[in-house]
């Protein structure tokens, strides 16, 4: 997984386009400025309680002026965290329980979902945002997010000479309004996620293994799927890696559109299978006011 998308300071936004990768275009959304605490030998998590994606707009199609970056300005919660809500709400303090026994759950109260991740896996507090960058600038992000082996592969970056850490996996939620459709948000994300996460440099090949489709489960979640690939990355340090995208665009209970995005490395040891990844989707629910 490319470091450079790791331990940088996030310096104030402007507002990011997206890349051009062949035939395909992939369209970044505007990411809200937030003070920062910079932090720098941590994942790729900035934990604020604004918006991560406050016009949750996708614009243009042209190169991003903005790098991977990791900070936090509040403790984030542990990985027993059992998606419990805050403090000046009684009703919020109960906690949500997985719908696969043994699995943890993942909430996410700003985007009003639920899903649910392996026992392994790293949560986060629903507060925590996970924000990529380039060149300083933060160009993609989204709240509420999981990882799997948080600390998979460190790296000394080359210029600022901090320890890089990134994960195999992650997992969360972000905003989707203004796309012109569910369908097109859901191929964006996935292939912005793809750039941002993994192939910052653009040498990779992308390719969609699931084009958008309609998206049902028995939980109510209506929307899009979408699922790509991004291989031949070129290797620029020991933690580079091809990567793989998930996502789900769907309306949340305000009526909202949002995206939630699961994105893996690929053809490494331990790498999360398509089947496990499916498998965390089909538990992708409704968060209740209230709950």
């Amino acid at each position: 997984m490319p470091t450079q998308a790791w331990g940088t300071p996030a310096a104030q936004p402007g507002a990011p386009e997206p890349p051009r990768k062949k035939n395909r275009t992939a369209v970044i959304a505007i990411v809200t400025a937030v003070a920062v605490v910079a932090a720098a030998a941590v994942t790729a998590v900035l934990v604020i309680n604004k918006d991560d994606d406050k016009k949750d707009t996708a614009k243009g199609d042209k190169k991003p002026s903005a790098a991977a970056s990791s900070s936090t300005d509040a403790p984030s919660q542990d990985d027993g965290s059992d998606g419990r809500g805050s403090e000046d709400n009684p009703r919020a303090n109960a906690p949500v329980e997985p719908v696969i026994p043994g699995w943890k759950t993942v909430t996410n109260p700003k985007r009003h979902d639920v899903f649910d991740v392996p026992a392994g896996w790293y949560v986060k507090s629903p507060e925590t945002m996970s924000t990529f960058s380039k060149d300083g600038k933060p160009i993609i992000s989204m709240t509420g997010p999981a990882y799997y082996k948080e600390d998979n592969c460190t790296v000394k970056d080359k210029k600022t000479g901090a320890t890089l850490s990134s994960p195999l996996a992650g997992a969360g939620t972000k905003g989707a309004q203004g796309a012109k459709s569910q369908a097109e948000a859901a191929k964006t994300e996935a292939n912005n996620w793809l750039y941002a996460v993994f192939d910052q440099h653009e040498t990779g090949d992308y390719k969609f293994t699931q084009l958008p489709t309609k998206f049902t489960n028995k939980y109510g979640i209506k929307g899009y799927s979408a699922a790509a690939t991004v291989t031949g990355v070129k290797k620029t340090d020991k933690c580079s890696s091809d990567g793989k995208t998930f996502t789900v665009t769907y309306t949340d209970i305000n009526g909202d559109w949002a995206t939630w995005v699961l994105y893996a490395a690929k053809g490494v040891k331990d790498e999360v299978s398509d089947e496990t990844i499916k498998k965390v989707m089909s538990t992708l629910r409704p968060l209740k006011s209230g709950t």
